[in-house]
């Protein structure tokens, strides 16, 4: 059998390669994947309840890109949903970022007030401060909170994430956790943010009813490349596993979800809640709050276990990144770029920490590329 892409992964990165090469290209694909659904992390089902379950992890869409949400808005209708996240500290549920109003919970009124004014002093309302930004200040006050933020809030709660110290992974994965100088207590600001309608799975779904589009699923690149043929490769999968390893694994952190059920309405006040201290999870979804629907009295959440990712036991969710790491992946990068027609791209193929709207616009930017090779060839 001829194909003109195949790709491999129907996850974002493959779902949106696919739909813009049948529907713009007018090119047959091939996607296969070797899970038993499409949607990749992002896929979601109904419970008996009725509750649409994110099966790999809270998937909540956020973007300040409009090309990114026109895009998925061909695919679904949207609600309005703003995240709002609470971290148990010591006994407090404190809103997270840690903002004006954490400030004001866990410190007395004066020390507040003194904390508040001094942060407004040397920043600006509506700032988000990485917190390794305040360990630089020399004022004793704003190093007071970066201690306090530190013990809390980040240091646990990153060493049960990634089994590793702060100072032992990338600035780009710890710049996320900020101070934000705001009373605002939305997880995300960005202009766009909402849950699609009918859920994740849904979208692809729609994004790859064509039928220029085949999938093929509980499938491998090894069990299927001999017995057809295509000119482009899309993979979205771990680059050192197509790579068969050649210079060794790049880490990952997996996770282990354990689903409990309740006959209650509510198990907490919002959808996620962190444990940065106590227990070995990090943090509980409780998926019911995504939604503004009539449910009846029970609720599903979901306890979050970071472990290490074992090839062939786990799934590969978060890569992490560090110097030694980067080099490793840089070895990988540069045999991909001796290869005609292969295209790399999503968070594992990467190595990337994306979130959904970036893996969106990456591959909408491939398929530019894609667009322009097709017209001048």
């Amino acid at each position: 059998m001829m194909y003109d892409y195949l790709i491999v992964g129907a996850g974002i990165s493959g779902c949106v390669i696919a739909e813009r090469v049948a529907n713009i290209l007018n090119k047959k694909v091939l996607i296969i994947d070797s899970r038993n659904h499409i949607g990749g992390n992002c896929y979601d089902y109904l419970d008996e309840n009725g509750i649409l379950v994110h099966k790999y992890g809270p998937h909540i869409f956020h973007t300040k890109s409009k090309l990114v949400f026109d895009y998925i808005s061909k695919f679904t209708e949207w609600e309005v949903y703003f995240h709002r996240v609470l971290a148990n500290v010591d006994g407090i549920d404190i809103p997270v970022p840690f903002n004006f109003d954490a400030i004001y919970k866990v410190f007395p009124p004066k020390l507040a007030n003194e904390i508040e004014s001094k942060l407004l002093e040397k920043y600006s309302y509506g700032q988000k401060i990485p917190i390794l930004e305040l360990r630089k200040s020399s004022d004793p006050l704003l190093k007071f909170l970066y201690e306090y933020i530190y013990e809390k809030i980040f240091l646990n709660y990153t060493i049960k994430q990634w089994h590793l110290s702060p100072d032992e992974i990338d600035e780009s994965i710890t710049g996320r956790i900020p101070v934000y100088l705001s009373r605002d207590d939305r997880y995300f600001q960005d202009k766009y943010q909402a849950m699609p309608k009918d859920g994740y799975t849904a979208i692809f779904n729609k994004m790859i009813a064509h039928p220029n589009i085949e999938l093929k699923l509980n499938m491998r690149l090894s069990d299927i490349e001999n017995e057809i043929s295509y000119d482009k490769l899309i993979y979205t999968g771990k680059i050192d596993e197509f790579f068969d390893y050649k210079y060794g694994e790049l880490p990952y952190r997996s996770l282990d979800f354990k689903l409990e059920v309740y006959e209650i309405e509510f198990y907490q006040k919002v959808a996620q809640n962190n444990f940065p201290n106590n227990f070995d999870f990090t943090r509980i979804t409780e998926f019911k709050h995504f939604y503004k629907r009539k449910i009846n009295n029970n609720t599903i959440v979901a306890k979050e276990y970071p472990t290490q990712h074992i090839i062939g036991q786990n799934e590969a969710y978060y890569p992490i990144i560090n110097n030694e790491n980067k080099i490793l992946y840089d070895k990988y990068i540069n045999e991909a770029k001796q290869l005609e027609n292969v295209y790399f791209i999503g968070r594992l193929a990467e190595y990337m920490y994306y979130n959904m709207d970036e893996t969106f616009l990456s591959a909408l930017k491939l398929f530019d590329i894609l667009k322009e090779n097709n017209v001048t060839h």
